[in-house]
């Protein structure tokens, strides 16, 4: 999955600069009340345990139980958007993620699937004004957004430099909504291969949250770098952590 990187010139125009693209259309997702749960269901019991040999776990008690989060998770395969809801989800938490995802994604079977799991589309080349509403949108409810601030899938299990558009779509929603109390959950997804098998085992690791009003204060540009600075130093201790030795033995 990819994302956009916004490039916002005010709080109250997210996305100006990105006005001749797209017409703003107003765009929506939801939930979907009877596959999402059927979804959940197949996944955690059937799915990822059929194909994972162990999913091993760390730190879920840091996973806020309310409130808007945005989940920073590394991107290592295709895997990670069906483990992060295994994770983090409703069994989890009893909530729902929302994915914001690049516009190919939405296509077909996979995307029929995405969107009734409250996915939605960006057009990572021309990104309309009204994918980024919506999801400070879904922040201002409260919601679940996961958001892969590397872009791409990197399965050299390093972190890559990371893009700047959670930083700067949080800090929009909190400067926005004052007291919003937006946080950033960092997370680290670590597969014992590089292309997950049948067999393979995984390793969640979950750190603690940074909240997103400790950088609202500053200049835009300055916070945002340093909101995304803090975040790849959480992800790469979280990356570098010690792994139980057994857990990518073959």
């Amino acid at each position: 999955m990819q994302t956009y990187t916004p490039e916002p010139t005010s709080p109250q125009s997210p996305a100006s600069s990105t006005a001749n693209h797209q017409p703003d259309d107003h765009t929506t997702s939801q939930v979907s009340g009877w596959l999402s749960p059927l979804l959940y269901l197949l996944g955690r019991h059937f799915l990822l345990p059929f194909f994972f040999r162990e999913i091993q776990i760390i730190g879920q008690e840091n996973i806020p139980l309310t409130g808007p989060v945005i989940l920073a998770p590394t991107h290592r395969s295709r895997w990670d958007s069906l483990l992060l809801p295994y994770a983090t989800g409703r069994c989890a938490t009893g909530r729902d993620l929302r994915f914001m995802v690049s516009i190919n994604e939405c296509q077909g079977l996979q995307g029929w699937i995405v969107k009734a799991m409250g996915g939605f589309p960006i057009d990572t080349q021309h990104p309309a004004i009204a994918s980024l509403r919506h999801a400070i949108e879904l922040l201002e409810q409260g919601e679940i957004l996961v958001i892969y601030p590397e872009g791409d899938i990197y399965r050299d299990g390093k972190l890559h430099p990371l893009k700047p558009g959670i930083a700067r779509l949080s800090l929009i929603a909190e400067s926005s909504h004052p007291g919003l109390n937006i946080k950033i959950l960092p997370i680290s997804i670590n597969y014992g291969q590089p292309y997950p098998q049948r067999g393979t085992r995984v390793k969640i690791s979950i750190g603690t949250t940074l909240n997103v009003a400790d950088y609202a204060v500053g200049r835009v540009k300055q916070k945002a770098q340093n909101l995304t600075s803090d975040l790849a130093l959480v992800l790469e201790e979280l990356i570098n952590q010690k792994s139980d030795h057994n857990l990518f033995t073959h």
